[in-house]
């Protein structure tokens, strides 16, 4: 019994992160969760008492593999500023993952405090591992640069995100040279 509420369980946040990488936090409704599931909109309220519930269990569930990609990205890159390659390139290629997309959806939707907390503290665990590799570099303000730095990722995630005119191949070099060449400045 339990593993087939597991089951449904990862059913429901399957479809919850098509829904949202399809249509961002608007299409996350139970019953279009309830529609692609094929479960009465009743069991969806069982496993799941509100939206905010669901994004909340997505980002408990999706985040930390994320960074885990991120950081091992980082972990094989032999120097610090191939680390700082890794860490763009690595977040630009999940954009295209499904699970990312469903991230960036949730980012961008209307959170309750406790999902906003998990993408902080997940953000966090990558803010200060680049902060590590630029301390490296010799940058005098690690801690600001990497908050920088993810400006540049997440303005470029954006513009791959919208199928922006660029390939996601120029997006993600442009970003990339950017990162490298504002670090040695």
């Amino acid at each position: 019994m339990a593993e087939h509420r597991s089951m449904q369980r990862g059913a429901l946040l399957d479809a919850a992160r098509s829904l949202l990488s399809e249509g961002g936090t608007e299409a996350l409704t139970f019953p279009a969760l309830a529609e692609r599931t094929g479960l009465a909109r009743s069991s969806v309220y069982e496993y799941f008492k509100s939206r905010a519930a669901v994004v909340e269990e997505l980002c408990a569930v999706d985040f930390p593999v994320w960074t885990a990609e991120i950081e091992a990205a980082m972990e094989a890159a032999p120097t610090p500023g191939e680390k700082v390659e890794a860490y763009v390139r690595s977040q630009l290629e999940l954009v295209g993952d499904r699970r990312h997309r469903a991230v960036v959806a949730i980012s961008a939707g209307e959170l309750d405090a406790g999902a906003r907390e998990k993408i902080r503290a997940a953000h966090g665990g990558l803010v200060a591992m680049i902060g590590e590799a630029l301390e490296a570099l010799g940058r005098p303000e690690p801690r600001l640069a990497a908050m920088l730095l993810q400006g540049i990722v997440d303005a470029a995630a954006r513009r791959i995100e919208l199928g922006a005119a660029e390939d996601p191949a120029v997006i993600t070099e442009t970003a990339v040279a950017m990162a490298l060449r504002g670090l040695s400045g």
